[in-house]
């Protein structure tokens, strides 16, 4: 397998760009200006060119304050039939059906269409992101509130409309907000609990390049169920060039994940971050198994370049080490193909305190389920610690927590099933905080200069 160490040069070259962004990011949002009859302010949804499932999870729940119909701005095509599809199996469903009028434009000038139009105050981008950038700033130019889907941007060029974004936004007091849903995994939030108390963690190691102090491994598969019904990939979704390298996709959601949990609350800046090293390398996929997946029997053209010995090699695999305010840091995204009977997407998380280690397994041993692991215990002994962690537990704001020794000096937390919110439940989740953001009308002073730095680093 080819795996290709990025020149530090090159790394500096795709960062320089951004260190500019991070003072100029507004932190101010726009109060919801439409209103139902009884006054009560509303938001109205548009959703361009819903090109990733994701864009689909946004609404696979309703929400109070969000009008049921919902203007859809997209080219005509598969991807667009494939929302669409999506949407109407949600209303669709004997359980708590949901009530989506979607209300579909898909002329070729449909983005250009949208910008007239502005029959919605918030856009909803997750789709071909080759496009982003360019979308993410002509609707923020245009007055409109931005929920977009990681990854924000994919190319060094596309740094500077970011930045111009975010000034623009602060300007009109408009709210571009990326959609960061691994922080509302319930074992990601305990462990940053658990990471903040002295007396079960102590402080974050600063750890070393060989061995970091925090690391996220995920793990990711081209094939797998979405919604209850296999998902089909549209051939772009394989071209780096429009969906954009592993290193800066998935990645981007470790980079927060880490920022997030090490230093809850802090602005960070440019000066916090030092890139050490990266790496990048391919999964390689059949023809076979890209016509399962993407229902095409060719590569189209534009895939050629990636084409070998009859195999595509996509670059979806990255890996970074680097120090974040003195902290060492790893994270490694890694995509397959499908994954095995009863498995799904993996998490890999681990924060060495100098106490104890926080760990989150996701293995075949776990079945699969995100579990949370004390390990490594430093200064007392099991028992004693044990019953602290059980009383620091019980302060947390789930009940009905336990710590289990489950093999020498490895304490398991165990978390009820109704704490389990799968990945899809956790666009939702998102959704409804970005809507108390826009009630509010502003972001936590942190919360845009910190997306910033996550696009930064990766």
């Amino acid at each position: 397998m080819m795996i290709d160490f990025i020149p530090m040069r090159k790394i500096l070259i795709i960062l320089y760009p951004l260190t500019m962004l991070i003072p100029s990011c507004g932190q101010s949002g726009t109060q919801v200006k439409q209103a139902d009859p009884s006054g009560k302010a509303i938001v109205r949804i548009m959703t361009v060119d819903p090109g990733h499932f994701h864009a689909a999870l946004v609404q696979k729940v309703m929400y109070e304050q969000v009008s049921p119909d919902v203007n859809v701005y997209a080219p005509s095509g598969p991807d667009l039939q494939q929302h669409l599809e999506r949407i109407r199996s949600y209303n669709n469903r004997p359980e708590n059906p949901t009530k989506w009028n979607e209300k579909v434009y898909s002329g070729d000038d449909f983005f250009e269409k949208m910008l007239v139009e502005k029959p919605g105050n918030v856009v909803v981008l997750s789709g071909n992101n080759k496009k982003k950038a360019e979308y993410i700033l002509k609707s923020i130019q245009a007055g409109i509130n931005v929920l977009a889907d990681k990854p924000m941007i994919i190319r060094p060029e596309d740094f500077p409309q970011l930045e111009d974004a975010f000034r623009i936004a602060g300007g009109k007091n408009i709210l571009l907000y990326d959609i960061m849903t691994e922080r509302y995994e319930v074992t990601t939030i305990l462990q940053k609990l658990l990471s903040s108390n002295e007396e079960i963690f102590g402080r974050l190691m600063e750890g070393s390049e060989q061995e970091p102090a925090v690391s996220k491994i995920s793990v990711h598969h081209f094939s797998k169920i979405v919604s209850g019904s296999p998902v089909v990939r549209p051939a772009w979704f394989f071209d780096v060039e429009q969906q954009g390298e592993g290193i800066v996709d998935v990645t981007t959601h470790l980079v927060d994940l880490v920022q997030w949990e090490c230093f809850p609350g802090q602005i960070l800046n440019k000066e916090d971050v030092k890139m050490v090293s990266a790496k990048r390398w391919p999964t390689i996929i059949s023809c076979d198994e890209f016509k399962r997946v993407t229902g095409l029997d060719n590569y189209p053209d534009y895939l050629s370049k990636d084409v070998k010995n009859g195999s595509l090699h996509v670059f979806s695999n990255g890996e970074m080490v680097y120090l974040l305010k003195g902290i060492w840091a790893k994270v490694s995204v890694e995509w397959k193909y499908q994954p095995p009977p009863g498995g799904g997407d993996t998490h890999f998380s681990v924060m060495h305190g100098s106490k104890c280690d926080l760990i989150i397994r996701q293995t075949e041993s776990e079945k699969f389920v995100p579990t949370l692991y004390i390990e490594n215990i430093k200064g007392s002994s099991v028992r004693d610690f044990t019953a602290k962690l059980s009383e620091v537990l019980e302060t947390l704001s789930y009940d009905s927590l336990q710590a289990v020794n489950v093999s020498e000096g490895v304490i398991k937390v165990n978390i009820p099933d109704k704490y389990r919110v799968g990945h899809e439940e956790h666009f939702g989740q998102v959704t409804a905080e970005f809507l108390k953001y826009l009630e509010e009308g502003k972001l936590p002073d942190w919360e845009v200069p910190n997306i910033a730095i996550s696009h930064l680093t990766t």
